[in-house]
């Protein structure tokens, strides 16, 4: 039996239609090396989606790899439940000195939909607890279009109804905001002034009817990934922030996709000087080479679980592979590299390349909308231009690209119609022209088909 036929025959993919999956001939990643991937028979790709979000550095990066062997000869894991060890604490103090000044304690976990549901539980107890305890904060709002991941609190405070309504029944109560998706608003108006824009209005309106009751609002900043790689207009996180501390509410950054240098800063919450209450991170944390995941917080909610034994204020929570020593010990190789090789400081001009041939997509006549943010891009595609119909969802418009980049050597992944790059931060612009040559193409020929 062939490799194909094994995987069609065991493994259930997430987020695939497996009728579909079965009824083709799979796709093998055998090996990468930088910006490539390369399968079973040899083919070369360039992996335009980070594999899944998580590629930083690019794949086979030798200092990622020696840490990783160098903590396996010590031990491949301890846990953190009433020990430590060296790679966690080295690591969470360079966490915390890197991260919005303000946030000083890290709990680590090892997935960002874990980051989430601690972030949650911390902010749901956080009240109880305090000195001067609210427990009627107890509820969350969260936007339309989220994703927070998918366990069933990251899923509660999920808004993209594709992905989270068959499940609503399981989860929590969420009030969901409207986010500002600027290319289908239905108002005409002006987000230059973003403290008196529409968005933030309504967003003003629902908090103070419910502030009460409300112990955390949670936000992708800048940029919702997910959701279809909506950009927010400038100041709008601010505003944010602004209406959490007027109305005393945890503001939750979920930085699990914009961490780690996406957004063009090591986080999106530096780019509007934004402070956040608690702070997600995940997927980049170790280049995208091995689980891990952790969530940071102010130290007034840090001591709201300090207490004698007996008062029980514990954190309850924890994770089997919680800190993993290889995981922490890849992630100090990971902000090392970062340093070393200036990461941040040499994205500045491939952003700015980017965003310069991203231009060629305004000639196709099915590109409605071209959003950026940083290396995070969404290019949503439409039936007309004029009035913005989308293709619907059982043309698989977004699909039909994708497989067709695939044949021209690369990998990228859509979100319904919108098509997704976000490639490792090592790509060079050579490589950011033939990603955009080949999606360009692809699209031209797909929509004429059409």
């Amino acid at each position: 039996m062939s490799l194909e036929e094994k995987d069609k025959k065991y493994i259930w993919h997430p987020f695939t239609q497996m009728k579909d999956y079965c009824s083709e001939v799979p796709l093998i990643i055998e090996k990468g090396k930088g910006v490539y991937l390369y399968d079973i028979y040899g083919n070369k790709y360039i992996d335009g989606v980070s594999s899944l979000w998580l590629t930083v550095h690019g794949h086979q990066k030798k200092e990622l790899n020696d840490a990783f062997r160098s903590q396996l000869k010590k031990i491949a894991h301890s846990t953190l439940l009433g020990l430590s060890h060296p790679a966690a604490i080295e690591l969470a103090e360079k966490l915390i000195n890197i991260a919005p000044k303000g946030l000083t304690k890290l709990f680590y976990s090892d997935n960002g939909a874990t980051s989430v549901e601690i972030a949650l539980k911390i902010a749901f107890q956080y009240w109880k607890q305090k000195a001067d305890p609210e427990p009627k904060k107890k509820n969350f709002i969260a936007f339309k279009n989220a994703y927070h991941g998918d366990t069933v609190g990251a899923v509660s405070v999920g808004g993209i109804g594709l992905f989270h309504q068959c499940y609503r029944s399981l989860l929590f109560k969420t009030i969901f905001a409207e986010y500002p998706y600027c290319y289908r608003c239905k108002e005409k108006h002006n987000c230059k002034n973003i403290n008196k824009s529409r968005c933030v209005n309504k967003l003003e309106i629902l908090i103070k009817k419910n502030h009460n009751k409300i112990a955390g609002l949670i936000i992708e900043p800048l940029i919702q990934g997910a959701g279809g790689m909506i950009v927010a207009p400038p100041g709008f996180l601010d505003e944010v922030r602004r209406l959490c501390d007027k109305y005393n509410i945890l503001l939750i950054a979920d930085e699990v996709a914009t961490g780690f240098g996406r957004t063009g800063t090591m986080f999106a919450c530096e780019r509007e000087n934004v402070i956040p209450d608690i702070m997600c991170i995940a997927k980049g944390i170790t280049g995208g080479y091995i689980p891990l995941a952790a969530t940071l917080v102010k130290e007034n909610i840090y001591k709201a679980f300090l207490g004698d034994y007996k008062e029980m204020k514990t954190f309850f929570h924890g994770h089997s592979y919680t800190g993993n020593p290889i995981g922490c010990a890849v992630a100090l190789a990971n902000l090392k590299i970062f340093k070393k090789e200036e990461t941040l400081k040499r994205l500045i001009p491939k952003i700015e390349y980017f965003k310069n041939n991203l231009e060629k997509f305004i000639e196709l006549e099915h590109v409605g909308d071209i959003r950026q943010c940083g290396m995070m891009v969404g290019l949503e595609l439409v039936k007309n231009k004029r009035t913005k119909v989308p293709y619907l969802w059982d043309e698989k418009i977004g699909i039909k690209v994708t497989k067709e980049a695939r044949k021209n050597g690369l990998i990228i992944r859509p979100l319904g119609n919108v098509i997704v790059l976000m490639p490792p931060l090592s790509i060079l612009k050579n490589e950011i022209k033939a990603m955009l040559d080949i999606v360009h193409k692809a699209i031209k020929k797909v929509t004429e088909e059409i």
